[in-house]
């Protein structure tokens, strides 16, 4: 632990709920990391004043807020507009124009970019929910556009992977035996083939950070100030390392773990899923844990279908849960829905993962860009007995979750391998960067999240030993965001926040 390892000044005013133990601990050198890195000699960069928009914006407060339901903030404005940029697949540059959903919430100035997971919920939903909790000093500073990335939300979304084929994708269980979510992800990558055509390169983070550079254009600012939530972060850290000198002030909640070791990683992710889920339970006064695994066995004896006609398998109803748990603010509901299913309604628990699953005329699965992207970004495929005995490894190491998240490693398997090279995230030409860890992440782990910082040279690291997905519900790391985007105050690298 970082307090215990080094000399420590204690500063009083932040806290989050009741605790005895110090505010904000700050350690008079960087944490300690898995190795050296050299740091950043650029300064951070003044905000700014923005140009003129070239974004046709409308008014979108009425639909933004019925979205959002009792989360919308009442004194915010919502306005919306359309982006177009440049396809570009690889190897064939300016082929085809690409249509980009925004969304700015609030009336500041300075427009601070908002990216999220790309399997997360939109990015201009998710920005216009972090405008209803973020203060008030930086929404008056600050205008939140949320980008709905390439292939998702009201962007040019992804309609590829049929529908039997994605139920199969997240109801298996890998561990059990490759064979069927194989063939599921043969069929899927053959059908997106040939509904994508030479759009299917074109969906990645790299060609992303060109999407993010067009907006800022079309924000009027010389550089880009940003936010990223989870997997959105490496997006912008990229953009970074490509365009060092339109940086501005970004603040990255959460990376994905750089390391190549794809079991590693995802093992990661079932240690802190099962951690979250141990903290949702105490926190609720629950033992979510054990409903879970007696929801699970119920399940294996079958179940009703769901008002849609999916059946809640076991495996489906654990990638709900993995879901649920990224969303602090949806513990309570998770743990009740859960118990309905344990009743014999398995509705409510099925509502968690719908968005990722169920396309209709507005909203296409959020499954299928999210494969496309990651299948894109990433060039392992491990042969089937290799994926079988990870599979099984990582079922026995994290008997709740192993099994869920190693249903990933089969997803990219016929995906074909791109040829060309993904960016990289480190640039000493780069401003510093707040990165902002949390402890207990079921989806960026905090471990991940501070050996992707290491190989930032600009990256000023902020740790909270909280639990869930992403640190702003910290009041500790909201204080050094908002001193950080608004003051120009750049945090002390290692600074410790409490849970």
């Amino acid at each position: 632990m970082l307090a215990a390892l080094l000399p420590v000044l204690v500063v009083a005013g932040c806290t989050v709920g009741p605790s005895t133990r110090p505010a904000v601990v700050q350690n008079d050198a960087p944490a300690p990391t898995d190795r050296d890195r050299e740091e950043s000699q650029q300064p951070l960069p003044p905000l700014g004043e923005p140009g003129p928009s070239a974004l046709d914006w409308s008014d979108c407060a009425a639909d933004t807020r019925q979205q959002l339901g009792g989360a919308a903030r009442r004194n915010l404005t919502y306005e919306c507009a359309y982006l177009t940029t440049t396809l570009d697949p690889p190897g064939m540059p300016g082929q085809g124009l690409a249509r980009m959903s925004v969304l700015k919430a609030g009336n500041g100035p300075v427009p601070l970019v908002v990216v999220n997971d790309v399997d997360g919920r939109p990015g201009t939903l998710y920005a216009a929910q972090l405008a209803a909790t973020l203060p008030d000093e930086l929404l008056e500073r600050f205008s939140l556009i949320g980008v709905d990335r390439r292939g998702t939300g009201g962007s040019d979304a992804v309609r590829c992977i049929p529908s039997d084929e994605r139920a199969t994708l997240l109801d298996s269980d890998p561990s059990a035996g490759v064979e069927r979510p194989l063939d599921a992800a043969r069929t899927a990558g053959q059908q997106c083939a040939i509904a994508l055509e030479d759009e299917q390169g074109a969906l990645d983070s790299e060609r992303t950070t060109s999407d993010l550079d067009t907006l800022r254009e079309h924000l009027g600012m010389d550089r880009l100030h940003a936010l990223g939530h989870g997997e959105g972060s490496r997006v912008l850290a990229m953009y970074s390392a490509r365009f060092p000198g339109k940086t501005g002030r970004m603040v990255l909640d959460g990376m994905p773990d750089p390391s190549d070791d794809q079991a590693g990683v995802l093992g990661g992710v079932a240690r802190d899923a099962e951690a979250t889920l141990d903290a949702a339970g105490e926190q609720l006064g629950r033992d979510l844990r054990a409903d879970v695994t007696a929801l699970t066995d119920r399940l294996g004896r079958g179940a009703p279908p769901t008002s849609d006609g999916y059946r809640l398998t076991p495996q489906l109803a654990l990638r709900a849960v993995l879901t649920g748990l990224a969303d602090r603010d949806r513990w309570s509901d998770l743990a009740d829905a859960v118990a309905s299913a344990r009743a014999g309604d398995p509705n409510p628990l099925f509502r968690f993962v719908r968005p990722h699953l169920v396309e209709d005329q507005a909203s296409a699965a959020r499954l299928d860009g999210t494969i496309a992207t990651r299948c894109n970004d990433t060039a392992t495929r491990l042969p089937a007995d290799q994926l079988a005995s990870t599979a099984r490894k990582l079922a026995r190491d994290h008997p709740v979750f192993g099994a869920t998240v190693a249903q990933e490693l089969v997803w990219c398997s016929p995906w074909p391998t791109r040829s060309d090279r993904s960016g990289g995230i480190a640039s000493d030409k780069a401003p510093p960067i707040v990165v902002a860890s949390t402890e207990t992440d079921p989806v960026t782990p905090g471990k991940g999240t501070v050996r992707a910082a290491d190989q930032m040279p600009s990256a000023v690291q902020v740790s909270w030993k909280g639990a869930g997905h992403g640190a702003l519900s910290s009041s500790c790391v909201t204080d050094a965001v908002r001193g950080f985007l608004v003051d120009g105050d750049v945090p002390r690298d290692g600074t410790l926040c409490p849970a």
